[in-house]
């Protein structure tokens, strides 16, 4: 038999059986919508990760106090020391720019209404180092640094608690922790990130910070220093050079560092590695049903090979070869698990599209991707499945001697 007529008979046997048959790929239909969807998700959750933290700034070096990895007692703070040692070109050729900042959360009014976000006193090198756009106003300058100037940059999801929008703000009064602030700027919108929300907090210069809100027991103690390396290939020396200099100016030894050095590509590694992580937990819970319209088509095989026994018979008396009839019933144990395949990778798509319909709806940047990988995936998977349930089947109806497969009834 040529396949030709191998799939024409399939068909018109799947055929006489609509209903069953059509019950049977929708267990293969809901196991592929949901390997499809499920790895569409955590697709878009890692983009959506790896995204804002890309946003968070070109070249970026994070320096932080202690360290998670060794138990030191009573570490060392960062200070603005160690921040003017970083800028020295001389120890630290591959650092372009330094920007240390103090941060809490304090109560902040304006408008008629009040909320709690964070406060973040930076440095004039902050915008360059955070690649931070002012949509309108000014960033925060030198002057505004030396003079202790009680001046605010104002993100937008913050704006909008508080005013109700986002432009015309600059020259508007809040008050933070009761002292008032003069807006100069509005942030552009950067959404989620690492740090927490982008948009959701309020600039002031350090100076400020430093002597009126955030007053820490060392006054020179920082929270946090931002290191720009000169370039993308230079990332590499510059958290080295940042080590060793912190390394001896807290003069600790290799391996038992008070403070931890990140890069951006080790924020980006270690999301990339959760989030595929996760993926492939939730592409691996969605597979089982999956199995289960697997199991699915072996019990519809074997009831059809129990009906079509007489019908095996006389084709295998009529010089039927055992090939024949093996081949006749995995092309439709295929057929069923591809039809249920390529109708579950279209509901799979609806399903994802759905959830970045969802997700758009109620603000959150997240948009699930269905990749060529996915589909390829669920599409191979979905026919080795239709194969492997449908080899024992198969094989039951090609062993059947055809006098006792006449003889049944």
């Amino acid at each position: 038999m040529t396949f030709t007529q191998v799939l024409l008979e399939s068909l018109e046997s799947l055929n006489s059986n609509k209903l069953r048959s059509g019950l049977t790929i929708l267990g293969i239909v809901i196991g592929v919508a949901a390997v499809i969807a499920m790895l569409a998700v955590g697709k878009g959750a890692q983009d959506t990760i790896t995204g804002s933290i890309s946003g968070i700034g070109t070249n970026v070096v994070f320096v932080f106090s202690g360290n998670q990895q060794v138990d030191i007692r009573n570490p060392r703070p960062l200070t603005l020391q160690d921040t003017d040692a970083l800028m020295d070109p001389f120890t630290a050729p591959s650092i372009k720019a330094v920007a240390p900042i103090l941060q809490s959360n304090l109560e902040v009014t304006g408008g008629g209404e009040k909320t709690n976000t964070q406060i973040t006193g930076v440095t004039p090198s902050y915008t360059d180092v955070r690649s931070t756009v002012v949509t309108e106003g000014e960033f925060i300058t030198n002057d505004q640094m030396l003079g202790h100037a009680s001046v605010a940059l104002i993100g937008p999801e913050t704006a909008d608690k508080l005013f109700g929008r986002r432009q015309g703000l600059v020259g508007e009064t809040i008050r933070i922790a009761g002292q008032p602030f003069r807006i100069t700027g509005v942030l552009e919108s950067k959404g989620g990130g690492s740090m927490g929300s982008q948009d959701d907090r309020v600039l002031i210069p350090f100076s400020t910070a430093q002597t009126r809100l955030i007053r820490r027991n060392n006054p020179n103690r920082v929270d946090l220093i931002f290191v720009q390396a000169v370039n993308a290939d230079e990332v590499n020396n510059a958290s080295n050079q940042t080590a060793q200099i912190l390394r001896t100016r807290h003069r600790t030894e290799i391996g038992k560092d008070d403070f931890t050095v990140f890069s951006q590509q080790d924020f980006l590694q270690t999301a990339s590695t959760i989030t595929g992580v996760l993926t492939i937990f939730l592409g691996g819970i969605a597979a089982i049903s999956l199995l289960v319209g697997g199991i699915g088509i072996m019990n519809i095989m074997l009831v059809s090979v129990a009906e079509r026994t007489r019908e095996i018979g006389l084709r295998k008396a009529l010089g039927a070869r055992r090939r024949d009839i093996l081949v006749q019933f995995l092309t439709e144990s295929s057929l069923l698990s591809f039809i249920g395949g390529i109708i579950g990778i279209l509901f799979g798509w609806l399903i994802a599209f759905a959830v970045g319909k969802v997700a758009a709806a109620t603000g959150n940047a997240f948009t699930p991707s269905v990749g060529i990988s996915a589909i390829l995936l669920a599409t191979i998977f979905s026919t080795a499945v239709g194969l492997f349930f449908g080899i024992y089947p198969a094989n039951r109806a090609a062993g059947l001697e055809p006098v006792e497969a006449l003889r049944y009834e």
